[in-house]
């Protein structure tokens, strides 16, 4: 089991140009002072000072993360074999392609390795490039391959230096998106700075580098942040198309480089299709973006081998469902409250109808399974019937996918995140229903009242009608159900939660630094001047930053000066024996986690693996993980060796768990799925039966005639025992 212990001493513009500043200079009598030289000279320096902050801040994120994982590890101290192990479960296999990659002779036969892999799953011949997201794992180890650097830097460092290389850019993302949002880059340093100050809870970047999502996340907020200058009124068309470019290749890079992509703009197509029906969104700005989201999935289906999963996808079958409805129903907007009502009730329905029957029919066509298990979890975990599916079970016993912890509500309340999100939160919410319920409603009233006046007493109303007008820009607007919707997903799936942290830093800080919002606080209170607008979200903006830095800055130093070393000598000596006594075709069967491990290590051959979403090899998996199970010592045999296998890996904390309570631990899955009852005090469903075997991880250890005429120990520490299977004729 890895431990670490404590390390031994000795070896845009300020107000962006497209929309209208407040800051405008007023003499007694009311006319405008205007100054076009200084006032560009002024936005030149502000957009200066802001990019050059936004750069600094996500470098020294970069540097913070990465001096977090040498402190904690010794990175640079400990072994090879100990750095492979230090990257666990599913990281370990995607950082094996890397070095499969960079060890072969050519990257010709590196590719070829990859499309005709038969080591990751024994007795089978996959294509990795097809089944996994990893061309990120490619692309880089060509690109060392080609740079003249190996002679200083190791393989290793330049693939975690370019994952923390990635933050930097997950935070210019962040600080930008605020900045366009609020108009000022002092809402991008804000943001920035909560992100830091809230890293447990915005990022795990440190401790689980070749994770999918830490190389996806930095893209989706390029993404956002894209999306965000695009909603943004009076763009001139160069713009329009070079920001629609840019989401595309954002959106691409997104969805290529992780295999949930689909699930996170399945969310984020509903965003638009909120807004675009309550219509606070340009439909056409929504349409391209609907279209840019199905043809970055397509083109990463196509670089994937026309991976059937991608096809199947929820997101192609609502987007496509989505415009074909909008097609159909062509007067969505127009009429009066009730009709408007109406109709976007039936065109509502006609797209879930749309999308479940194109959904239905891809699936039929392609025999489509592999994102099964993940309708079963969620059916499951929102109360639609109990279930005894291994698969689905596997993933509710998973505090990853549990529900969000309360106390994660109190670290970032800590921070002053919490407070000043739900007050940004409460506050557009109201605002958003004010204008959602405005633009249901037919606007020929106003508009006819307006022009059968003319003159100055036309503009005094319409000025007058504004002054007490609630409006909400379309970019915040999609902040508003960005973070609502994402919200909601994370209080369900806590490993879903970085989606929603980052981002909630963004709409705190957008929210205090926005005149907009606090202009609509003192127009309530009759207290409102451009002035006071001004001084007061620039002051709560200052407050908040020295409040932070204050508070947080000596704890980040001590941090930084903790030093620790990677501790598990266990997984080490099995990793060590492995390599020096068995052949290089050797097939080890045993926990999905683990196995990783052995690939990446030793190279050798695996029975399964943890990247879940294929259902032969959940069904593969659920077969081997019957050496925890109360099976008959020739079952797990047959099991075994029909898929090749000639070790197989046995681990106390699977065997006697009690990190798991009772009915969650993966021994009373396997009971539960096989039929059998659970161990332990506690009640059992009415129709389980006791089995006639007992548990063989624990049975085997005893060395009984019917196990050593399949089974040799030949390996065995505190935490590991490896018996070789007999090759029976």
């Amino acid at each position: 089991m890895t431990t670490i212990r404590q390390r031994k001493v000795g070896k845009g513009t300020e107000a962006a140009e497209d929309q209208p500043s407040e800051e405008t200079n007023v003499k007694p009598d009311g006319k405008v002072l205007s100054d076009p030289a200084g006032g560009k000279l002024w936005n030149i320096l502000s957009v200066t000072v802001g990019g050059i902050v936004a750069v600094s801040l996500g470098l020294l994120t970069s540097v913070y993360v990465a001096t977090l994982h040498e402190n904690d590890l010794w990175f640079s101290n400990i072994k090879e074999v100990e750095r492979e192990i230090s990257f666990r479960t599913e990281c370990g296999l995607y950082y094996s392609y890397y070095k499969q990659m960079i060890q072969a002779a050519s990257i010709q036969q590196g590719l070829h390795g990859l499309v005709y892999d038969n080591k990751t799953e024994s007795v089978r011949t996959i294509n990795i490039l097809e089944r996994m997201n990893v061309y990120q794992e490619v692309f880089l180890s060509i690109l060392y391959r080609i740079l003249p650097i190996q002679q200083y830097l190791e393989p290793v460092y330049f693939y975690i230096y370019t994952l923390f290389g990635l933050q930097a850019v997950y935070v210019i993302a962040l600080y930008v998106t605020s900045w366009l949002l609020s108009g000022t880059w002092l809402s991008g340093l804000l943001a920035a700075c909560w992100y830091i100050t809230n890293r447990v809870d915005t990022t795990r970047v440190e401790f689980t580098i070749p994770l999918r999502e830490n190389w996806a996340l930095p893209f989706f907020a390029v993404q956002i942040a894209a999306i965000t200058y695009l909603l943004r009124t009076h763009l001139q068309p160069v713009q329009e198309r070079l920001t629609l470019i840019a989401v595309f290749i954002a959106t691409f890079l997104f969805s290529l480089t992780w295999q949930f992509n689909q699930f996170m703009m399945l969310i984020q197509a509903l965003a638009l299709f909120i807004l675009d029906c309550l219509d606070m969104l340009p439909t056409a700005k929504v349409t391209w973006l609907y279209i840019i989201q199905i043809s970055g999935l397509l083109l990463v289906c196509v670089l994937q081998f026309f991976n059937s999963m991608i096809l199947g996808s929820l997101l192609i079958s609502f987007n496509v469902s989505v415009l074909i409805a909008r097609t159909i129903q062509k007067n969505l907007k127009k009429g009066g409250l009730l009709n408007r009502l109406g109709k976007l009730i039936l065109h509502v329905l006609l797209v879930l109808c749309l999308t479940l029957l194109i959904n239905k029919f891809i699936k039929k066509i392609l025999n489509l399974e592999s994102d099964e298990h993940i309708f079963k979890f969620l059916k499951a975990k929102f109360g639609f019937g109990a279930t005894r599916d291994f698969d689905a079970n596997l993933y509710l016993c998973e505090e990853a996918f549990g529900l969000l912890p309360l106390n994660t509500f109190s670290r970032l309340s800590g921070t002053l995140l919490f407070y000043a999100y739900g007050f940004v939160l409460f506050l557009l919410t109201v605002a958003a229903v004010i204008v959602a319920f405005r633009n249901l409603r037919t606007k020929c009233n106003a508009v006819c009242v307006i022009s059968s006046i003319s003159g100055s007493n036309q503009v005094q109303l319409k000025e007058k009608m504004e002054e007490y007008t609630v409006t909400l820009k379309p970019d915040a607007a999609y902040s508003l159900v960005h973070t609502v919707l994402f919200g909601c997903l994370a209080l369900s799936t806590m490993r879903m939660k970085y989606l929603w942290t980052s981002h909630m830093c963004v709409f705190a800080s957008f929210g205090l630094c926005s005149s907009e919002v606090w202009k609509l606080i003192l127009k309530c209170l009759h207290l409102y001047t451009s002035q006071r607008t001004q001084v007061i979200k620039y002051s709560i903006a200052i407050i908040t930053l020295l409040y932070i830095s204050f508070k947080f800055w000596p704890g980040i130093m001590d941090e930084l000066s903790e030093l620790r070393e990677f501790y598990d000598p266990d997984t080490v000596e099995l990793m060590n024996w492995i390599k020096s006594n068995t052949p290089n075709t050797a097939v080890f069967a045993g926990s999905m986690q683990l196995l990783a491990g052995v690939k990446l290590c030793t190279g050798r051959t695996l029975t399964n693996h943890p990247h879940y979403e294929d259902k032969n090899l959940r069904e593969r998996t659920k077969q081997i993980y019957q050496i925890y199970a109360k099976r008959s010592p020739g079952d797990v045999y047959g099991i075994l060796r029909s898929f090749g296998t000639d070790y197989v890996i046995l681990e106390d904390s699977i065997c006697y768990e009690r990190r798991h309570s009772r009915g969650c631990r993966l021994r009373d899955l396997l009971d539960v799925a096989n039929g059998h009852i659970m161990d332990g005090l506690g009640e059992n469903e009415p129709d389980l039966k006791p089995s006639l075997y007992p548990r063989f991880c624990e049975e085997i250890k005893k060395n009984l005639p019917s196990y050593t005429a399949h089974f040799t120990r030949v390996f065995q520490n505190k935490t590991f025992h490896v018996y070789k299977l007999a090759k029976h004729k």
